[in-house]
């Protein structure tokens, strides 16, 4: 579904996808999810991926684009390739290394669960590209520790953590468990 748009220079149409309100956006999804440090797209990789969501966008203008993503906070960088240039962000909230130590500390924690370490894991997943991902997916081994399988561990912590904040007294009630869970 491409729209053709009347263009005043020259009296040429131009092309135009269906989803042009939500190039800037699209944009910043492709670069933050498939360029890192060590990897990059060309200016026809670019328009490649934008026009698998329907977005055409010209050379220049895609330019203009990477520029204005320094507004949201995604730095993009370029750097001549042969005849070409090659983009990808750099500056990242967080590095790579601070990313797998929290992977670190969560697999390794004993009161979250394995959903909920999933889930989380897939939480800071979110803030690499989809390649640095993949690292982040490494498991830790710690001898002896088990994960518990009460997920009410992890809003019981938060709980608490609101209780001392706020100078609240604490009530526990303790239990002790036989083999057969009673």
């Amino acid at each position: 579904d491409i729209l053709y748009l009347y263009h005043e220079k020259g009296n040429t149409y131009m092309p135009k996808g269906t989803n042009q309100k939500l190039k800037l956006y699209r944009l910043a999804q492709i670069m933050c999810e498939k360029t890192d440090e060590t990897h990059y797209l060309t200016m026809p990789e670019i328009q490649k991926e934008l026009e698998k969501y329907d977005i055409i966008a010209e050379r220049r203008s895609l330019y203009e684009s990477l520029k204005d993503l320094e507004e949201f906070g995604i730095e993009v960088e370029g750097e001549r390739s042969g005849r070409g240039y090659r983009y990808h962000v750099i500056g990242r909230q967080f590095e790579l290394a601070e990313l797998k130590l929290l992977v670190d500390a969560i697999q390794s924690s004993k009161f979250i669960t394995e959903k909920m370490t999933n889930r989380l894991i897939g939480k800071l997943e979110t803030l690499v590209s989809q390649h640095d991902a993949a690292d982040l997916r490494r498991q830790v081994f710690v001898s002896g520790r088990i994960k518990t399988m009460n997920e009410t561990v992890y809003y019981s912590v938060d709980t608490i953590y609101n209780a001392i904040s706020q100078n609240k007294k604490i009530k526990f009630q303790y239990y002790q468990w036989n083999v057969k869970k009673e």
